[in-house]
């Protein structure tokens, strides 16, 4: 079974991302569990946290099905200790939130070096940030998304997300979200299919297909290799369908969370359905 949706709202309760989802048809999700512009966020009560795990027992939604996204504004890789410090207490509440809600996989950036260290430096301060994280929660698996390679974020390169992973101590409990737009704008031509195989085959040989946690499915709306994190609607970017109905049919993409962050929410349900019709024909 394939994982397909889209990142839903929580606008008005959690649960409602899941009933959104459940609206387009969808069989995975993205959602927030808080405000992601925001440092501090309202505690989860015991109330909300039973009506989310009665949605999900309504919805039919596991835990492998939904991939949390964290806060924007966190930086595992900030050479500021006291920052770096304030970042990693923050993806700790997310994992933990993540966890009263039933949920497994918490979906981060990287980081940045702010121009301040090497990469190597930066990955292994990156990896320290995630290690600490994980030790203020039980179970959740944090899952580190590559990057558009603009300014000095890390994780544009499988090379540097590898760096990342080999510096990490907790690695049973870490994963890795691959978003096709910021892949391609990073300098990985997805416009066709040998291109975006080239890529996989490179994440599996440095760190291993095992580790791979979840898709961001995106077009993008400018060519490969500018740098610029700019998302389309699927089939009008410049990557376009031929590489996300490969995506679907192959096997090896089953059952983790394939998740839309194109930015058409109207056209979220075609999108969807196109995608699941493929799946069927494999």
């Amino acid at each position: 079974m394939y994982y397909l949706g889209a990142h839903t709202s929580i606008a008005g309760s959690l649960e409602n991302a899941l009933y959104e989802a459940k609206r387009l048809n969808a069989t995975g999700l993205g959602m927030f569990t808080k405000n992601q512009r925001q440092w501090r966020a309202k505690p989860i009560e015991d109330e909300q946290a039973a009506k989310f795990t009665s949605a999900l027992k309504e919805t039919g939604f596991t835990k492998e099905q939904i991939l949390i996204h964290g806060s924007y504004l966190i930086n595992l890789g900030n050479p500021d200790d006291e920052k770096q410090h304030r970042a990693i207490d923050a993806m700790g509440d997310e994992l933990r939130r993540a966890e009263q809600l039933g949920l497994l996989l918490v979906n981060t950036h990287p980081g940045s070096t702010l121009g301040l260290l090497t990469k190597e430096e930066g990955a292994k301060r990156i990896a320290s940030g995630i290690d600490a994280a994980l030790r203020q929660s039980d179970h959740v698996v944090l899952v580190v998304e590559n990057t558009s390679g603009s300014g000095s974020n890390l994780g544009s390169t499988i090379e540097e997300l590898a760096l990342i992973f080999e510096a990490v101590e907790q690695t049973q409990r870490l994963g890795f979200c691959l978003d096709t737009c910021h892949a391609h704008v990073a300098g990985y031509d997805l416009s066709t299919v040998e291109g975006f195989e080239a890529m996989i085959s490179r994440f599996d040989e440095l760190i291993g297909l095992e580790y791979l946690r979840g898709l961001h499915l995106n077009d993008a709306l400018k060519e490969a290799g500018s740098k610029l994190d700019r998302h389309a609607s699927l089939g009008e970017g410049t990557i376009g369908w031929p590489t996300f109905e490969y995506i679907v049919q192959d096997e090896r993409f089953e059952r983790i969370p394939l998740v839309l962050e194109t930015p058409n929410p109207s056209i979220w349900d075609q999108e969807i359905a196109h995608l699941h019709a493929l799946t069927l024909k494999r």
